[in-house]
């Protein structure tokens, strides 16, 4: 075995011979002046003699360490605190390790946090330098990609180019909205047209970061940047502003949409893009609501938001589908219109179905839950989806929701309410009672349960638009109309009791409202201020929202108990008199419903449900005249 073979010192290469050295040519006497400390008196170091012999140097100690104190460096060249740092003989540092760059960046970031200014500031001009050089880092790319349309080895660079350029946008624009953002739509050839076509890349990497782009552009506190500015110009359009017209220009969501349908959700970074394209959908919308008609109407972004919602595996995606979802369909009548035409109650139900047995496993699922639920009122407040509801037996999944005792319980209490509700809805209060759903209906009216499903103030109010419904519905002297009456006379009335002592609840709710509303009148006529009929048309609003809504229902339901069956008028007037009420009590609040039932700004459909629920009232109020 050859020792000396295995443990031979390598030559040194000749790469190494630039390298700086451990030590150097030793400095001159005149390098070595320039680091001697100065003298407070401002006196000159003392300098070598004429005869070449050097002169001691006397430094003060105490002087000398608390300079190295304020700064340790300050001995090394420039102050550079890896000058003497230990070094082999190639060059390599045991010590600090950084280059001349690296020393360079961190003196920066040393110095901006001495001076509290790390970022430079952009300006106006510099902005249009870079979205210049944008422009023409895009150009080579696509040169590039032409002329070596089959060697990607050859364009790869021009697109990692494109791909910084891209995210230094991010890093820029939200600073200033209002000043930067309408550069990015100036000329035929504007920034914001550029980006809408670099959402059909070849590379659907360079894509997705245009969708990065776009979300950070549109993100809800680059608008609150703007609203928070002093300095408005109220005669042009804001940055945000500006920035959507000319996105909707370009058709962004087509583009979206059209980007989805290659993003493969089982990468990571593909199911990234589809989650900020949604985000995209929600900045939007947020900015302008009235968008949702638009992006239903150009795109197919309903049927892939229904399809998305419907995949059987659960993940983050999936909950925010159902978000936008149920934004698109807050306000929109034909948005629900074409979620009928694409059978959106069927994959609706399909969907919730899951959780008529078993509760959502996080609170994220939760909340898919709830956006799907919410989705489904929304779209049964138009008469044609309460038939459509009807023939998916949507009613009978909710009655089994009902009966499970779940988290979906109260949901399904409130899907029920709205498609029961009107006139639409007397065949759903049919089928209501043949699915046997009145006993777990008056199971949640009396607070019968487990804990978790006992109902809040906002599920009783559902609860009670139930009731409402039925009693508006169903037919007099129908067996379904007879089993309701019939649940109100059991356990000798006890569902009488329960109304009444929700009565005196939203008195008393509706009471310190109205002194609230009170003390407000008497300030404003203190201070000469006159009250109008808007004023009043709030003042009522805060009443409903106080208990006055909960106590017309709960009067309504009443009046027709005291009318159709003589043992809960009974029940009822016994129940007022221990309270020193009377059934002009009850007139009374049915007397400011019927007033207020109906407007003059309301169609034809509702004029008419408006004046045969007037005519309703009017029924009831005489017939309580005649009983007080």
């Amino acid at each position: 075995m050859d020792i000396d073979k295995m443990f031979k010192v390598p030559s040194i290469p000749a790469s190494s011979l630039g390298k700086r050295k451990a030590f150097g040519d030793l400095p001159s006497a005149e390098e070595l002046k320039k680091f001697l400390p100065s003298s407070s008196d401002g006196d000159q170091p003392p300098s070598a003699k004429s005869n070449g012999k050097r002169r001691a140097t006397v430094v003060d100690e105490e002087e000398e360490e608390q300079r190295e104190r304020e700064d340790p460096y300050d001995f090394a060249p420039g102050g550079d605190a890896d000058y003497f740092v230990d070094e082999d003989d190639e060059g390599r540092m045991f010590g600090g390790g950084l280059n001349e760059d690296q020393k360079v960046i961190f003196d920066m970031f040393d110095q901006a946090g001495e001076d509290g200014q790390g970022e430079e500031t952009v300006t106006l001009p510099s902005l249009r330098r870079q979205l210049i050089q944008f422009e023409r880092t895009v150009k080579k790319n696509q040169e590039m990609r032409v002329k070596f349309p089959d060697e990607p080895e050859k364009f790869i660079d021009s697109e990692s180019n494109l791909d910084s350029a891209l995210h230094s946008l991010t890093t820029i624009l939200p600073q200033n909205p209002k000043l930067f953002y309408p550069e990015l739509v100036k000329g035929d050839t504007s920034t914001v047209r550029i980006l809408s076509e670099l959402l059909s890349h070849e590379n659907s990497d360079i894509a997705l970061d245009v969708v990065q782009v776009l979300v950070e552009l549109t993100d809800e506190d680059v608008e609150q940047v703007e609203e928070d500015e002093e300095d408005e110009d109220e005669e042009g359009e804001k940055g945000m502003g500006v920035l959507v017209g000319a996105l909707l220009d370009v058709n962004i969501f087509e583009l979206l949409i059209a980007n989805l349908s290659r993003l493969d959700e089982k990468e990571e970074t593909d199911r990234q893009g589809v989650f900020q394209t949604l985000g995209i959908f929600e900045n939007l919308l947020s900015f302008n609501p009235a968008l949702a008609e638009t992006l239903v109407e150009t795109t197919t972004a309903l049927d892939w938001l229904l399809k998305r919602i419907d995949v059987k595996e659960y993940d983050s995606n999936k909950q925010y589908a159902s978000e936008i979802l149920a934004i698109l369909l807050q306000q929109s009548r034909p948005n629900r219109l074409k979620l009928g035409a694409l059978q959106g109650v069927d994959t609706l139900l399909k969907v919730l179905s899951k959780y008529r047995k078993a509760d959502p496993s996080d609170q994220e699922e939760q909340e898919f839950m709830e956006n799907a639920f919410d989705a489904l009122c929304s779209t049964l407040a138009e008469p044609e989806m309460k038939e459509a509801f009807m023939e998916s037996e949507g009613v009978e999944l909710m009655v089994i929701c009902m009966k499970e005792k779940k988290l979906s319980r109260a949901r399904a209490i409130k899907v029920l309410d709205h498609a029961l509700s009107g006139p639409e809805g007397s065949d759903n209060c049919e089928k209501f009672i043949e699915a046997l759903g009145l006993k777990t209906l008056f199971a949640a009216f009396m607070g019968k349960g487990s804990k978790k499903t006992k109902p809040s103030s906002e599920d009783t109010e559902h609860i009670l638009g139930l009731l409402v419904s039925l009693f508006t519905n169903l037919a007099s002297e129908t067996a379904p109309r007879i089993r309701l009456l019939a649940k109100f006379v059991e356990g000798s009335y006890e569902k009488v009791d329960r109304l009444v002592e929700l009565r005196e609840e939203a008195e008393g709710r509706l009471m310190g409202i109205e002194r609230a509303i009170d003390e407000e009148k008497k300030t404003l006529a203190l201070e000469g201020t006159e009250i109008d009929e808007d004023d009043e048309q709030m003042f009522y609003l805060r009443r409903l929202e106080g208990g006055l809504f909960t106590l017309q229902m709960i009067d309504y339901i009443l009046a027709w108990l005291i009318m159709e069956d003589d043992g809960a008028r009974d029940q009822a007037m016994l129940l007022l008199e221990r309270k020193d009420q009377t059934f002009q009590e009850i007139i009374d609040v049915l007397q400011e419903q019927h007033d207020n039932v109906g407007d003059a700004s309301s169609e034809e459909g509702e004029n008419s449900a408006a004046e045969s629920q007037r005519m309703i009232l009017e029924g009831l109020m005489t017939y309580l005249r005649g009983s007080v």
